[in-house]
């Protein structure tokens, strides 16, 4: 177990490139499993998710091989296997190979998905609509069972997008017989970046992107090579270190137009946001403004963003409020920043955040991924030493983070939990 050792109060400046999409070569790692031919993806973030995933993928008889930044994937050679729950339960998209591995083998035995406890994340739509495809599924102790001889079209609503319902049955509808149309689905940049690697395969998908997305199965898809978008969430992430430090802070080779409701908000905050072609440049001269905020599926303000941003917001001048529509849970960094000092209030899914002038370090614990960047941007801003303990939430999704933040300016080390408790009681290691 490591802690982050952050030394704040220094001012965020420069620029700098984030990796791949954790989200979005998790749904693609989903899918490699439909092709009959060789894989080859670049730009892959190597987060611990990303790692899980891959073990997963070998497990099912898939060669996986690392080579400088890309992955070379074959699964001519799946086979069925019994997925194990230790294996499956830290990520929950394994639970999205379900689909995939029954458009292929006809046949899947994966148990209940895993990942942040951030709130109730139902199955409902993924099971509805392979069961509209013709799958037989039925729970017991914990796994999903699932036979499919022959997969077919058809159609489903969704009565609330889902990203993940939408990446998991578009993929699986690549090898049914017939048409299947999903409405009402998801249109995150991940859907398009699957839809656009599936396609490369030889899928028939049209409408990622928008709330209709129609699937017309093939036979069979082959190899290809594909390059994984750069990650819209670490984009945020230090977008707002550098507000959050009142630096002066470029995040460069990124597409801007998935940040537009995170620029919004800072903006209306008070930053000065420039955007260009490829890039996105923020400076804080000023304290931020308070805001308001509801978080909504894209292209609304994302979730994903709401944590960090109730960091920036607790040295804001006012009240702010945020409401969390997705994730009831959403809320383990607010006792861990009032240790340091801010006044929040969680009363259900709000949160009220009366912005207070200065941050203090302290020794606080991430209870998720996007808590735990929260907590590091926090430290950044805070007089005085803060320790950041659960490292693990972090690695799973932010490629280097230490790295880039030194980049910038920020003092950050990565230390062993042991090597910490040492040093902050005097005594020596054995």
């Amino acid at each position: 177990m490591d802690v982050l050792r952050i030394r704040g109060g220094t001012p965020l400046r420069g620029q700098l490139s984030v990796p791949g999409s954790k989200n979005a070569a998790l749904a693609i790692l989903s899918s490699v499993v439909l092709s009959d031919g060789p894989v080859v993806l670049h730009n892959v973030p190597e987060v611990s998710d990303v790692a899980i995933k891959v073990g997963l993928l070998q497990q099912f008889g898939c060669q996986v091989e690392w080579r400088e930044g890309s992955l070379f994937i074959d699964c001519s050679g799946l086979k069925f296997w019994r997925a194990s729950e230790e294996s499956m339960r830290p990520i929950r998209t394994g639970f999205y190979l379900l689909g995939p591995m029954l458009a292929r083998i006809g046949r899947a035995d994966i148990p209940m998905p895993g990942g942040c406890k951030i709130g109730s994340r139902p199955v409902d739509f993924h099971l509805k609509g392979l069961s509209i495809m013709g799958a037989k599924i039925k729970l017991d102790s914990g796994r999903y069972i699932a036979e499919a001889p022959k997969l077919h079209g058809g159609e489903i609503h969704f009565e609330v997008p889902s990203a993940g319902a939408t990446q998991h049955l578009m993929a699986t509808a690549t090898l049914a017989e017939g048409t299947f149309t999903i409405s009402n689905a998801a249109m995150e940049p991940e859907v398009v970046a699957l839809a656009d690697f599936l396609n490369r395969m030889g899928a028939r998908i049209e409408g990622a992107g928008t709330s209709t997305v129609t699937i017309r199965g093939v036979k069979s898809l082959s190899g290809c090579e594909f390059r994984i978008p750069e990650d819209r969430l670490q984009a945020g992430t230090y977008m707002l270190a550098g507000a959050i430090t009142g630096g002066d802070v470029t995040v460069t080779d990124i597409w801007p137009e998935p940040q537009t409701a995170l620029v919004s908000k800072l903006r209306e905050a008070g930053l000065e946001v420039n955007e260009g072609s490829d890039w996105i440049h923020v400076r804080a001269e000023r304290r931020p403004r308070s805001v308001t905020i509801k978080t909504m599926p894209y292209p609304g303000f994302p979730t994903d963003m709401q944590q960090p941003m109730s960091a920036l917001l607790a040295l804001a001048d006012g009240q702010s409020v945020i409401e969390e529509t997705l994730y009831e849970s959403r809320i383990g960094h607010v006792p861990e920043l009032n240790r340091m000092g801010a006044d929040m209030t969680a009363r259900g899914r709000m949160t009220i955040i009366n912005g207070v002038e200065r941050l203090q370090g302290a020794a606080v614990e991430a209870s998720d991924l996007r808590a735990g960047a929260a907590l590091c941007l926090a430290g950044l801003a805070a007089q005085g030493e803060t320790i950041v303990k659960n490292v693990h939430f972090i690695d799973r999704g932010y490629e280097g983070l230490e790295s880039r933040l030194r980049h910038l300016g920020a003092t950050i080390e990565r230390l062993g939990l042991e090597e910490w408790e040492a040093a902050s009681t005097g005594r020596k290691l054995s």
